[in-house]
């Protein structure tokens, strides 16, 4: 008995050592950090700063935006969506906080999601960011976006 116990404990061992591949989970951990790189280069100053060219770094063409903002649908094309950033005051420039905190990151294989966290004007808005990862670097193909009421 205390034979084919061991023997069992000893093939899960192997077993998770080798579902645990140290390479992947380092793969995993390296593209999470480029992720939190982007988004805190790109997408968080390029927001703050109103700066489209530093967004078009991270958004994907053709990267579709929905959600709803104070209850409301929203929906809108990436170049409609840069069109607005261009358009309005930065928040910068508008005096009040500004702040963007990744919430979490989830990768497998070439996608992944990033929840944020988005604190500027009078909104406190949750982002789920798609992303993928073309020509070895991570874009955002997706955004869907909420505010919540503190």
């Amino acid at each position: 008995m205390k034979t084919r116990l061991l023997t069992a404990f000893l093939s899960l061992a192997f077993l998770v050592a080798k579902a645990q591949n140290p390479k992947k989970m380092n793969t995993h951990q390296q593209d999470s950090t480029a992720i939190t790189q982007a988004l805190e280069e790109y997408y968080f100053k390029g927001l703050y700063n109103g700066d489209i060219s530093t967004l078009r770094k991270i958004l994907y063409p053709g990267t579709l935006l929905f959600g709803d903002i104070k209850g409301q649908p929203y929906a809108k094309t990436l170049e409609q969506y840069l069109d607005g950033v261009a358009h309005r005051q930065t928040p910068k420039d508008s005096g009040k906080p500004f702040k963007g905190t990744i919430l979490s990151i989830e990768v497998i294989n070439s996608i992944a999601f990033a929840k944020v966290n988005i604190k500027m004007y009078d909104f406190n808005y949750y982002d789920l960011l798609s992303f993928h990862k073309i020509d070895n670097r991570w874009v955002i193909v997706n955004k869907m976006l909420t505010d919540v009421t503190e």
